[in-house]
């Protein structure tokens, strides 16, 4: 280890939740899970009970199928038990859902075998703290329903689990929400942590459309606002980091996206744009510095609605375009530093990997909108004149381009780019494409 560096040890994942049907059984599943392989996905949350997911009872193919097409990716499933609709303090109600799920990890160690089930993650509910999305529970009413489910759950897959802790977890808290960290505090100091293997939270950059609810009327403002944003999420993971040492409990952002407005057409001008990309890879590197252990975007793929990183035909955004260089050039296990940019210019987030076998490749995200020209010699980076240039930004048509390394990247517009002595994957260029 050089000084100043560390093991990358965040795992990339994604959600696939509204609009599974076509990751798992659609016309081009193929492609897209080629593509979320060629991202490094290593985790991908599907939802039962709610999100359009399939129901288990009715029908167990279809269920089969999604968890297959996780499989296929190479990813480890999150099923989430999303919800149910019933009084959520009448204990005849909590009993049954906790039955239900019990059901669902029956099932699957039935299918798939209980050497493998014991590896997924489950997750309980989803932002119960949001009354738009889980209801608005009290916390006090969420942790009877945990304590339940998990019990549940252990009943089936307690044999399967040697010396292993069960993979359950919870709250899927929503970020927007005042006093959130109430809900993780009390989440791993009110119940037994022999119950509990993650906190998953969520959080976004932004719901607000320009000069809404007090969002700077003037769109550069409000975007050069929404890109300040993303050291929250480092911030948020080493205070949760902080709560969840020595507890052998892992730091999942389970949901993460640059906005999140209430109407498709407002969020799609904030998500579907090479600014995206750039917040995305930039709340990347923050949550490595935070030492979160999974970031899981939103969403993997999604045809309408303004998330999707690729449509149902597997067509990418920019976003995903800018989640390939990441993933590609700073991987599971390599040496990661982030050396300090020595004229103070706020506008860089920079990251160094260095694989085992010598490798270096330096990430680079154009936190601003405006045009200009970096040197990379001035951070010291040590890398090699033979270097390869990928880089994408509002000049490259918000498409990935290929160029000479001469020691400078230039940026027109938000981007990312990558300066790398490694190999270029075959077809990452002229695969590149933008929605």
């Amino acid at each position: 280890m050089e000084p100043g560096e560390m093991r990358m040890r965040l795992l990339y994942g994604v959600n696939q939740a509204d609009q599974c049907w076509d990751f798992a059984a659609g016309t081009h599943r193929d492609l897209i899970q080629s593509r979320l392989r060629a991202i490094d996905t290593g985790m991908i949350r599907l939802f039962l009970f709610d999100k359009g997911g399939p129901d288990p009872v009715e029908n167990w193919p279809l269920f089969v199928s999604y968890v297959e097409a996780v499989l296929n990716v190479g990813a480890v499933p999150m099923i989430t038990f999303a919800k149910f609709h019933r009084p959520v303090d009448d204990p005849r109600a909590i009993r049954w859902f906790a039955e239900q799920c019990s059901d669902v990890v029956w099932g699957c160690i039935e299918q798939w075998g209980g050497e493998n089930v014991r590896d997924w993650l489950w997750c309980v509910w989803n932002e119960p703290n949001s009354t738009w999305i889980g209801g608005g529970l009290s916390f006090e009413q969420y942790r009877r329903i945990y304590i339940e489910v998990a019990h549940g759950v252990l009943r089936w897959l307690g044999p399967h689990l040697g010396e292993r802790k069960a993979l359950i977890g919870g709250p899927a808290v929503e970020g927007f929400k005042p006093f959130w960290m109430d809900w993780v505090w009390r989440f791993v100091n009110e119940i037994d942590n022999d119950l509990i293997s993650f906190v998953d939270w969520h959080h976004y950059g932004d719901w607000r459309d320009h000069g809404e609810a007090g969002a700077p009327g003037d769109s550069g403002t409000h975007f050069a606002l929404l890109m300040s944003q993303t050291a929250e999420y480092e911030s948020r993971a080493r205070s949760i980091g902080r709560l969840l040492r020595g507890r052998s409990i892992l730091n999942i952002c389970g949901e993460l996206n640059t906005h999140s407005h209430y109407w498709t057409e407002v969020r799609q001008r904030f998500n579907e744009t090479i600014f995206s990309g750039a917040f995305y890879v930039s709340s990347i590197l923050h949550l490595i510095r935070g030492g979160a252990d999974v970031e899981m975007f939103w969403t993997g793929t999604e045809d309408y609605g303004g998330y999707g990183m690729m449509n149902k035909e597997g067509e990418p955004a920019p976003v995903y375009h800018a989640k390939r260089l990441c993933a590609q050039y700073l991987r599971y296990g390599d040496w990661v530093s982030f050396p300090a940019w020595d004229s103070g210019d706020p506008a860089l987030d920079v990251a160094v990997a260095r694989a085992d076998d010598g490798r270096r490749s330096a990430l680079i995200v154009h936190r601003a909108g405006r045009h200009a020209t970096y040197a990379l010699s001035e951070l010291a980076t040590q890398l090699s004149d033979s270097c390869t240039l990928l880089k994408i930004d509002e000049g490259t048509g918000n498409r990935l381009a290929q160029a000479t390394y001469n020691g400078t990247v230039t940026f027109d517009g938000y981007g990312v780019a990558v300066v790398t002595e490694a190999a270029v994957p075959a077809g990452m260029i002229q695969g590149s494409s933008h929605v």
